[in-house]
Parts: C-alpha cells; sequence; structure tokens
C-alpha cells in the first residue's frame, strides 16, 4: 500500500519525497525550459545565419510540432516499458540534438535539430506526470502538481534572464550547450536515484493499433476530456499572453526591453503563488471546486482585460492588473484540471498524460498562430484570445464537467473497466 501523504513516500523520507519532486519538476520543466531561454537569442541567430528574426520563428514552430506530437508517442511506450526507458530515451536524444544546435551551420539544420530536441524534451513532461499519478491519490495529485509548478515556474523568471547573459557574454550557441549540461544532470540523477514507480506486473503490452484505440477511448470519456480541455484552454491563455506581451508592452506601452523581464517576472510570481496555494488548498477543499472558481475567476479577468484594452480605460494599470489575475489563475488551473483527467486513469497514466499534454501544446499552439493572424498593431488580438479562451475554459468546465466527478485513488481505471464497474 502507497503512503499517499508527502511525508514518507515508498519509503522515503520526508527529504526523498521532496527531492523526487524537485527532479520530477526539473524534468518536466526541460521542454518548456528549451523555448523560454533562447528567445533572447533570436536577434544574434539571425544576424548569423543572414535572415530576419521572423525567419527564425520557423525553430519555435518545428520545436511546438515536436514536443506536442511527440507526448503521444511516448504514452504507450511508458505504459509498455515502465518510466525510466523512455527518460533515457528522451534525455539521451535531448542531449545529442543540443549539441547538434549548438554547432548547426545553417537555420534549416538547426530548424530540423530543434524538431529532434522537442521530440527528447517531451518525454520527461510525460513521465513527470504519470509517475506522479504512480505514486500519489486523486486529490494529493493536485497538491504535488501544485509543488511540481512552483519547480517549473523559476523557468519563466530566470530563463529569459539566463539565456540573455549567455547570448550577451558566450554566443547564442551556448544556450544551447547549457541546456545540454542540464539534460545531462538530469540524466545522471535518473540513472543513478529515480525509482521505477511502474514495475512489470502493471505494464502494458500496447500495440500502434491498440495504442491508437486507447487515445480513442480516452478522448470518447467526457469527464477525461472536459478537464484536459479546459485546462489547455488556459494553457493557450498563458501562450497567447507570452505571445503578444513584447508587443503590447514594448511598442504599445513603451516598456524598455531591459525592463520587460521584470513585468513578465512578476507575472511568473503570479502562478507561482497561486501554485502553492493551492497547494495549501487541495487537501482542504475538493480540486473540482477550486479549478471551477479558479476558471470562472479567469473568465471574468480575461473579458475586463479585453474591455480596458479595447477602451483604454485605466492605461497600462488598466491592463496590468486584470492580466496579473489571469495569468494567475494559470498556477490553479493547471494542478486541478491535470490531477482530475487523469485520477481514474492510474493503469494507463502515461497515455493519459500524452493526451493531456497533446492537447495542452495542441490548444497553446493555436491560440498563439491566431495572435500572430489577427496582428493589427493593437492590444486587440492578444487581449481578445485571451477572452475568449477564458471564457469558453469555463463554459466546458460548467457544462461537461459532472457534478460530482469519479475520483478513484485506489488507481482504478474507467477506459478499461467493465460495462457496470465505472465509479466503482
Amino acid at each position: 500500500m502507497i503512503d499517499t501523504s508527502l511525508d514518507t513516500l515508498q519509503g522515503l523520507s520526508a527529504r526523498g519525497t521532496l527531492w523526487l519532486i524537485v527532479l520530477l519538476g526539473a524534468m518536466a520543466g526541460l521542454g518548456p525550459l528549451a523555448i523560454d531561454t533562447y528567445l533572447p537569442g533570436f536577434p544574434a541567430i539571425a544576424t548569423q545565419f543572414g535572415v530576419s528574426v521572423g525567419s527564425v520563428e520557423i525553430t519555435l514552430a518545428t520545436y511546438f510540432a515536436g514536443i506536442s506530437v511527440g507526448q503521444l508517442l511516448y504514452g504507450p511506450f511508458t505504459d509498455r516499458f515502465g518510466r525510466k526507458r523512455p527518460l533515457y530515451v528522451g534525455l539521451i536524444t535531448f542531449v545529442i540534438a543540443s549539441v547538434g544546435c549548438a554547432y548547426a551551420p545553417s537555420l534549416a539544420v538547426l530548424a530540423v535539430l530543434r524538431f529532434f530536441q522537442a521530440i527528447g524534451g517531451c518525454a520527461e513532461m510525460v513521465v513527470a506526470r504519470a509517475m506522479v499519478r504512480d505514486y500519489f491519490g486523486a486529490r494529493e495529485s493536485a497538491r504535488v502538481f501544485s509543488f511540481l509548478m512552483l519547480v517549473m515556474g523559476v523557468a519563466p523568471i530566470m530563463a529569459p534572464l539566463l539565456g540573455g547573459t549567455l547570448v550577451v557574454h558566450f554566443g547564442w550557441r551556448s544556450i544551447f550547450g547549457f541546456l545540454c549540461g542540464f539534460a545531462s544532470l538530469c540524466l545522471v540523477n535518473v540513472t543513478f536515484f529515480l525509482r521505477e514507480s511502474h514495475p512489470p506486473a502493471k505494464r502494458r503490452a500496447e500495440t500502434l493499433r491498440s495504442a491508437v484505440k486507447l487515445y480513442g477511448r480516452l478522448l470518447r470519456d467526457r469527464t477525461f476530456l472536459a478537464y484536459a480541455l479546459s485546462g489547455s484552454l488556459l494553457a493557450a491563455g498563458m501562450f497567447a499572453y507570452i505571445a503578444g506581451s513584447p508587443f503590447v508592452f514594448i511598442e504599445l506601452f513603451h516598456v524598455r526591453p531591459d525592463r520587460f523581464g521584470w513585468f513578465f517576472g512578476i507575472n511568473a510570481a503570479g502562478i507561482i503563488l497561486a501554485s502553492q496555494i493551492n497547494g495549501f488548498l487541495a487537501r482542504r477543499v475538493d480540486p473540482h471546486k477550486t479549478l471551477r472558481v479558479a476558471q470562472t475567476v479567469a473568465a471574468v479577468a480575461g473579458i475586463i482585460l479585453f474591455v480596458m484594452g479595447r477602451t483604454r480605460t485605466g492605461g497600462f494599470a488598466g491592463i496590468l492588473i486584470p492580466l496579473f489575475i489571469f495569468v494567475s489563475c494559470y498556477g490553479f488551473s493547471i494542478p486541478n484540471s491535470t490531477a482530475l483527467a487523469m485520477a481514474p486513469h492510474a493503469k494507463v497514466a502515461g497515455s493519459a498524460s500524452a493526451v493531456v499534454g497533446f492537447l495542452q501544446f495542441l490548444v497553446s499552439g493555436i491560440a498563439g498562430l491566431s495572435v500572430s493572424l489577427l496582428h493589427d498593431g493593437t492590444i486587440f488580438p492578444m487581449t481578445f484570445v485571451m477572452a475568449c479562451v477564458g471564457s469558453l475554459a469555463l463554459l466546458i468546465n460548467l457544462l461537461a464537467v459532472p457534478a460530482t466527478p469519479v475520483m478513484t485513488p485506489g488507481g482504478g481505471s474507467p477506459v478499461l473497466s467493465a460495462p457496470g464497474e465505472r465509479g466503482r
């Protein structure tokens, strides 16, 4: 019987459990870290290869393609072969691709290597979520995902500053050297210190055909899809903010580029604070209720943000406050929506994790593309997309999520249950 408290876990001390969460957070943040760290290097990369900064964005597009599709590949892999083998494959692939990126002779080669770097980086995201579900029950998972967000939340604050420092002092290629070193450190820890959480007795011999069928059953599961999709829409709002904020802050409101990172960091701090409050609430309040409140607040904040931006009421401060509230709600939404979506699917946690991650990056990519396509030199694209995804997330939560969601701390898996067994 697994003790699901954070004080002790399968014989681990409180310190050992904390270390496990930190390692899982570091691995889950590796894929996003490879985005945030190299953004300050865009101008230098463009100069190196004699192209426009806009052309360098193709390397971001190929990375998102890899990190979205790649998660679907690792899902069945983790359920069939355990959690550590996919980590080895992913981390080694990430290390090799990072070295290749550091020595890329052209933008086209860099774009291809970024795709493979993403294929490597997404393994850690899938496995980290799956291992949380392996170790912890439904309610406790929400709390642990909040702790993971504390570890991951440091990346949006530190990564652009770190990337900028590396570019200035060592050149843009040094960013990929740093990513290679970080992944290598994770690989050492996985090899020597991380326990396998999915023993052979629980593994499933998945074929490609059965994996596709399983994905289909997960996507037809109304509760799973509602939680996963509503959480993904809040993530899409975050990406719309990331895609649109440089233009809005620097060009429209004349924030100095060297101060942009501070505003970005304040909003990231809001995510961290919210995720830690969520961790405190997880044992005291039903995560389903917390999620609904958070998505309600996000929807209202998104609409206010759109109105304030459209009317220019309050100037810069008029958008900063609702923007901070919306972004902070991400710290409540992702831990709870992820935990609730995966809670009934412990037997196929790897595949469930893959679908959750795929939806998050797919919807986020669409949101970012929408901001670009709607670009009209105003604040409208960013605020409009954020208001839309926030409202849609709440609508899905209200209409599609059952009043008493199925939560199976013991590890039941509705998609595998016989008729009449669901919810036992």
